[in-house]
């Protein structure tokens, strides 16, 4: 089954989808994230953290980011990261957590990409089928209700 044009991500409270949703013009896709150039596979002391927040129209096309690295090491960064993402969240308008779908899409920051990228991870795969959320993680697939695998 091919990517759809715009992938749902189901709201998780407690869990990796737990500051998503929607607020006055559109919705959100919130988190502290931990990235390097060259992905993952760059050696840990490459990593740093980072405060993101996308946000997307009502149809889920993607209209800006947010991304700012957070200096020092952790635990300190990540408690400073999810701060300035609690003051981001704070000033949506209007907002609510929830369920959100959204086109793929990709930013880079200081040579590291966020967003929403669409694959081919089947190997007999005959078309994309597959959308991962850089630096996040989170892979989605067939049968697109939501549900994320990491």
């Amino acid at each position: 089954m091919s990517v759809p044009e715009v992938i749902p991500i189901a709201y998780e409270p407690g869990y990796r989808t737990d500051t998503i949703g929607r607020f006055r013009g559109g919705q959100f896709f919130a988190s502290v994230a931990y990235a390097a150039p060259g992905g993952m596979a760059a050696a840990p002391e490459s990593h740093r953290c980072f405060a993101v927040l996308h946000r997307f129209d009502e149809a889920g096309r993607h209209l800006d980011s947010r991304i700012e690295a957070v200096p020092g090491g952790l635990p300190g960064a990540a408690h400073a990261a999810d701060d300035r993402l609690r003051e981001w969240l704070d000033a949506l308008p209007e907002r609510e957590f929830g369920d959100i779908a959204i086109a793929s899409f990709a930013v880079h920051v200081d040579d590291c990409l966020f967003g929403l990228v669409v694959e081919r991870h089947g190997e007999d795969a005959a078309e994309d089928d597959w959308a991962e959320l850089y630096p996040d993680n989170l892979g989605f697939h067939a049968p697109w209700d939501g549900e994320y695998d990491t």
